[in-house]
């Protein structure tokens, strides 16, 4: 007998040597502002800032100065924010592992796991703390110990590492090294914390070479300008520096992540873990869901409603011996199911001299039971399957209505000698929820290793309209991908087929899944959610992670998403737009002023003004749209091309009037600076809603955040603070030329989106 623990003993060494996690560095905020200021974006800065010093123009070295310290400071704490939520999810996803205490198998948090303790360890399990292997060999990856994913044996006696992968084999094991003590000295966590950009990232990854591009070829005018009017190029180099700064979306990465973040916080208290932020943006692109039917669309509670023995045993005897041969350490609601079958025949178990656990490869688990003189081998397992391997089939399986549920074979020493029929009854939200999903365009396809007859009654059963096909019917359908309601006799290994399938189809497919072997589908579809009862690899290859059964969380990741989608969107449209109308204003009234009609520091307060408002975006309220929603360059550009073509034509029409009423420079520079800032809070406000503007009220802080600048940009050109001074009546008139402006925009927007909607009825 191997030893355990005591209860008592196992409080104790918790008490001495502390829980098996190790404490996470406390946010360094003064070095994340002093890493950000050490980067390309920053030196660009403090170049222009040593010219002004240089040059003796101390108010300006000052205000670039404060672009800096805004830059690095909304940097520090946009991360600080992202890395509070991240930290917060990887000890929510910490794993749980079956430990024996007192002699009595129990399933704890990981991080309560002390060294001596006995634990088991099979197949999708990630070890949680370093442990020497105790009965037989097993397979791990140790690639996020060694970076190395070549699978590792390792033999009885010797020491598998905590945060490695069990790939193959069971063992039971002893712990002996937990948290700071254990090889990689960290936490063990199932988040995935890939820095890998989502689609929409890359997306304006392009965007910003684009904008880098059109800010060169800008500058290259310019300068080419300057030189033919012999100006002096050292006082234009500041300029030229905040141009890139002010139009190049530097601070994209960090506002997208805190978009993320904000969700997945709102999204844990509802139940459902992110494991990879970018998940979040991906939900607003689904179209396709592959639903596991087992506990998603089932309540994965089954029941025994019909044991056929097959044998010439008495129906005690064959049932306490498939009842001896379930797993007793890891039960499945299988395994359950026949040992309250064999609870109501008020049978006992027999013992087990040998076990194999359940592989959905093999198709069945395998047990010696009984005295160690007269054991039997006897094989839980999947009717087909074992029917396939039984040496003795006796006739009368011919006679059984295998479409009833799911039917397990019980087979003893190589002879089929039973048969177990299990239903599993669809959840009481389960038909709404799927209404729910598929109200929001998202096509729902249910996976089930269930017979073909089966699967079909629990499809029209949930109302999934359309026609069930065996995966073997699947991979040769002449039908449309929309025509199927569900795969049957679905092993785990098709799972990955499948997605692949469907994303060549030109889905964007999300899955749902809870074994080892759904792991790769997992990983290889857009949205992986892995259930409730999922195991440690399913988890830590999905991008969400279910705390409770059932399909209704899944509608909560799509409305997530849908509204991180949209608060992309505004920033991203509203980004393009301001850029475009900045530079073109600053190029065009240089070749027609002979000057940069806006100052150095009015330019650095556009900047960072605008980029405030980015601070509380996450926080926006959204309107959820019914449909998929797909990121398109063409469509992005033409709305913040109307939107910027717009604004810069009134812009050049303000620096004409100015012109023509003889205004001094820097009274013109301080009307551009307030019309740049008026037009920019305006435009967040139309971006922001398919509605005008004036019909969709921002949350509180997005409206604290826009009425703040505007006032703060009055005073300051009311007072001449760090500008020009103008008076109130310039500032009447140009918030009036803004709504009006904004006005004619909004006209324009309806009808590009009713031509875009009569486009799509087409």
């Amino acid at each position: 007998m191997i030893e355990d623990l005591s209860n008592q003993q196992a409080v104790a060494k918790l008490a001495s040597d502390g829980p098996n996690e190790v404490p996470e560095p406390a946010f360094n905020f003064f070095k994340a502002i002093v890493s950000r200021l050490w980067e390309p974006s920053a030196w660009i800065l403090e170049g222009a800032l040593v010219i002004e010093v240089i040059l003796g123009k101390g108010v300006q070295a000052g205000f670039i100065g404060l672009m800096l310290g805004f830059a690095a400071m909304n940097g520090a704490v946009q991360s600080r924010r992202a890395s509070i939520v991240l930290q917060r999810l990887a000890h929510q996803l910490m794993p749980t592992i079956s430990v024996r205490r007192g002699g009595q198998w129990q399933l704890i948090d990981a991080k309560a796991l002390v060294v001596g303790d006995l634990i088991s360890l099979q197949k999708g399990d990630v070890i949680p703390a370093d442990v020497r292997i105790l009965t037989n060999p097993i397979n791990t990856d140790e690639s996020s110990i060694t970076g190395e994913s070549i699978a590792v044996t390792h033999q009885v006696g010797e020491t598998a590492f905590a945060g490695t992968t069990v790939l193959a084999g069971s063992s039971l094991a002893h712990v002996t090294a937990t948290g700071r003590q254990s090889r990689s000295g960290k936490t063990v966590s199932l988040i995935n914390q890939s820095n890998a950009p989502g689609h929409l990232q890359r997306l304006l990854g392009k965007i910003i070479g684009y904008l880098a591009l059109l800010d060169s070829v800008l500058a290259i005018i310019i300068i080419g300008v300057a030189l033919l009017r012999h100006a002096d190029m050292v006082r234009m180099l500041p300029f030229l520096a905040m141009l890139f700064i002010a139009t190049i979306p530097i601070a994209m990465p960090s506002s997208f992540a805190v978009a993320n973040a904000v969700e997945a916080r709102a999204l844990s208290g509802q139940r459902v873990l992110v494991s990879e932020l970018t998940g979040i943006q991906e939900a607003a692109n689904l179209n396709l869901l592959l639903v596991d039917k087992t506990g998603t669309i089932t309540s994965n509670q089954p029941r025994v409603v019909m044991w056929k023995n097959l044998s010439a045993a008495s129906d005690d005897q064959l049932l306490r011996l498939a009842a001896s041969a379930t797993d007793l350490r890891h039960p499945s609601v299988v395994d359950q199911a026949i040992v309250n079958l064999a609870h109501q025949h008020q049978l006992t178990m027999l013992p087990q001299q040998a076990f194999q656990p359940f592989d959905a490869s093999a198709g069945y688990a395998e047990a010696l039971v009984g005295e160690a003189a007269t054991a039997v081998r006897v094989r839980v397992g999947a009717f087909k399957r074992l029917s396939e391997l039984a040496t003795q089939i006796p006739a009368v399986t011919d006679q059984l209505d295998l479409a009833q549920g799911r039917s397990v074979a019980v087979m003893v020493d190589g002879v089929l000698q039973g048969v177990l029929i299990l239903q599993d009854q669809p959840r009481a939200d389960s038909a709404a929820a799927l209404q729910s999903i598929q109200r929001r365009g998202v096509q729902t396809v249910m996976l089930t290793g269930d017979n073909l007859k089966t699967a079909q009654a629990v499809a029209d059963t949930i109302g999934l309209s359309g026609q069930v096909l065996t995966f073997q019917n699947f991979e040769t359908r002449s039908m449309s991908l929309t025509q199927v309601a569900g795969i049957a006799e679905v092993v785990p290994e098709n799972k990955l087929a499948i997605v692949k399938a469907m994303q060549h189809a030109g889905y964007v497919v999300g899955m749902m899944g809870d074994g080892i072997n759904d792991a790769p589908a997992l990983k290889q579809a857009k949205v992986g959610i892995a259930v409730d009862n999922a195991t440690d690899l399913a988890k830590r290859s999905a991008s969400f992670i279910l705390l409770t059964g059932g399909l209704t969380n899944v509608i909560k990741i799509l409305d997530s998403g849908h509204r991180v989608y949209q608060r992309m969107l505004t920033w991203t449209i509203t980004k393009l737009s301001r850029t475009v109308e900045l530079t073109m204003l600053l190029t065009i009234g240089y070749l027609w002023l002979g000057r940069v009609p806006l100052s150095l520091n009015a330019m650095v307060l556009v900047a960072i003004l605008n980029d405030l408002v980015t601070l509380v975006l996450g926080t926006d309220r959204t309107t959820i749209r019914y449909q998929p929603e797909y990121w398109n360059m063409a469509r992005l550009s033409k709305i913040a091309g109307v939107l910027a073509t717009g604004w810069t034509l009134v812009g050049i029409c303000l620096m004409a009037w100015a012109r023509n009423q003889s205004l001094p420079a820097g009274e013109l520079s301080t009307g551009l600076y307030v019309y740049l800032i008026f037009s920019a809070m305006l435009t967040i406000l139309m971006t922001r809603t398919r509605k005008p503007f004036w019909r969709d009220r921002p949350s509180c802080a997005v409206t604290a955040m826009i009425t703040g600048n505007c006032l703060l940009t009055m005073i300051l050109a009311l007072t001449g603070w760090g500008v020009a001074e103008i008076n109130i009546v310039i500032i009447i008139q140009i918030a009036g030329i803004v709504l009006l402006t904004g006005c004619i925009l909004e006209g324009a927007k309806k009808f590009w989106q009713k031509s875009e909607s009569m486009h799509n009825e087409k």
